[in-house]
């Protein structure tokens, strides 16, 4: 072999071993990201199977809550926290009180609800739809009160879409007279 060919050849070798140890190093950095990923999607959701609980769902706007409804002493718990530091604001804990108000049994019943989607206000309508779901369930002679303070109809209104050549759903572009 003639020097050149030596010389290129150790350059090629020297070039494959610096850059070997360097992929496997990123390839094992990537595969710790990955499978600590999967870990984190893996935490399991909060579920509640009661026995002897009435259980119905509730909804209002994104919000979607599953309401277990036990006799009790008036605890109410959301995502495992209770009320009170679920729902810091004072008018969202007087709605999910209301359909017990309403029909006088206050302090008679548990709540156990796991609520996803949507925001507070959402939240504490979809809770509330669903206590007024379970009590109907639970004693069906409650049912006029409820349907008459309209605790059972599910509020339908939701956000509207984005549309085409608008900034948000109505809000055109600002007119330019020139």
């Amino acid at each position: 072999m003639t020097e050149t060919a030596k010389k290129a050849a150790t350059k090629t070798t020297a070039k494959t071993t610096k850059t070997t140890p360097a992929k496997k190093a990123t390839v094992a950095k990537t595969a710790t990201k990955t499978t600590t990923k999967k870990a984190e999607a893996k935490t399991p959701v909060v579920t509640a199977k009661l026995n002897g609980s009435v259980y119905a769902t509730g909804k209002r706007k994104d919000s979607i809550a599953r309401v277990y409804l036990t006799p009790g002493k008036g605890n109410i718990t959301i995502n495992g926290v209770e009320m009170k530091a679920y729902f810091k604001r004072s008018v969202l804990q007087m709605i999910l009180v209301q359909p017990f108000d309403v029909t006088k049994r206050d302090g008679a019943y548990d709540v156990v609800a796991m609520v996803q989607g949507g925001g507070l206000s959402g939240q504490a309508g979809a809770v509330k739809h669903g206590i007024s779901k379970a009590l109907d369930k639970a004693e069906p002679d409650l049912h006029t009160a409820l349907k008459s303070a309209g605790f059972l109809t599910r509020d339908s209104r939701v956000v509207e879409r984005k549309h085409y050549g608008f900034h948000k759903a109505r809000r055109s572009t600002q007119f330019s007279k020139r």
